[in-house]
This record gives C-alpha cells, structure tokens and sequence, in this order.
C-alpha cells in the first residue's frame, strides 16, 4: 500500500515499533531534548491512544509522530510531537503526511484542538498557526512566537488558553518539581 501515490505506508505505531521510534526520537533530537519543556509535559505520560503514526517504507521505519494529552488552562488539548523523520529522508513529504493522518483521526475521536512548539512556516502546510503570545504559557522556558495550534472545531483555539499540563500520569515519575494543575494535570516547577 502507498500513501498518495508515495512508496510509504503511514499506519498506526504497534508495539514492536516502540524501540526503533525511540531510537529515531534520539537520533533527531539528541539528549537535549530532556530539558526541552514539551518533552518534560510527555514524562510518565503515555500517548493518546490511536494517536501514534509510523511511516514505513520496504520494512524500515523512516518516520514516526505522536500526540499527547494535556489541559491548557481547564481545556483538553493535544500536544503533537515529537514529529521524527529521518536525515535522509526529509522532503519527500513524510513528516506532512504523518501529520495530516494524526490530525484527521484526532478530529475523528473527537478532540478539539493540538498545540505544538515548533517553526511556524512548516507547520503553517497542515495548518497550524501562531497563537497569541501571552495565550498558551508552557511550563519552563519556550520561544513564543514557535507556540502552534491547531483548532479540529471551530472556535477551540479561542477558548485554549492559561498553563499547560499534563492531562494525566500514566507511569510514576519523580514528583520533586512537579504540582497538580487547575485542569487536573501536572505542571513542572521548573524554579
């Protein structure tokens, strides 16, 4: 099977994906991404379910994204990332087509609205825009004008606004720096 006449397949992320995912996510981002405040927002944090997406092409992982549950302010939001593609691979339209299977299936389950940190002219393709600056604040330090998002409905961007959280804990993480948010999740005391 291709997608749009490619030679990828985008499909669901299964579990025997996990390990090659979690190489790739290193290898693109490097161990910086830990300090990153959108990684800290994934810790003990599982995705949300259907929400993973692989590219695979002749039997080799090439890309993978996920979304993540989170609360901006008492709101139910998405967080999309990490978005992973490899080196070699950029250009051929993988990253966008992960993207817009995990938009359309979030909007199918019925979710709201996705934010992300990102570069705006690239996520500008699937359609993410630039939010307000003092709208969406993340926990720790975030550039932002690279804070994105996403409206599924009309209208759930202008309501998206207040801290940002985790929606729940799936695993124990360390509780040093960490509070329960308004909205039920988790925010990092980041000092």
């Amino acid at each position: 099977m291709s997608d749009a006449g490619k030679e990828w397949e985008i499909r669901p992320e299964a579990s025997g994906d996990a390990p090659a995912v979690g190489a790739l996510v290193a290898k693109a981002f490097g161990p910086g991404r830990f300090a990153k405040s959108a990684y800290r927002l994934r810790e003990g944090v599982d995705p949300e379910p259907g929400l993973s997406f692989v590219a695979v092409e002749n039997a080799v992982l090439r890309g993978s994204v996920r979304f993540w549950p989170i609360f901006v302010g008492r709101q139910p939001a998405l967080l999309l990332g990490p978005l992973a593609v490899e080196s070699d691979q950029r250009g051929r339209g993988l990253g966008i087509a992960l993207m817009e299977r995990g938009i359309a299936e979030a909007k199918r389950l019925g979710h709201r609205a996705v934010i992300l940190v990102g570069d705006a002219p690239y996520y500008a393709r699937v359609g993410f825009a630039q939010l307000p600056k003092d709208s969406v604040k993340f926990p720790g330090p975030v550039d932002k004008g690279r804070i994105l998002g996403l409206a599924l409905v009309d209208g759930a961007l202008e309501s998206l606004t207040g801290e940002v959280a985790r929606a729940r804990i799936d695993r124990p993480v360390c509780a040093a720096g960490a509070a329960v948010g308004p909205g039920g999740g988790l925010v990092i005391n980041t000092g």
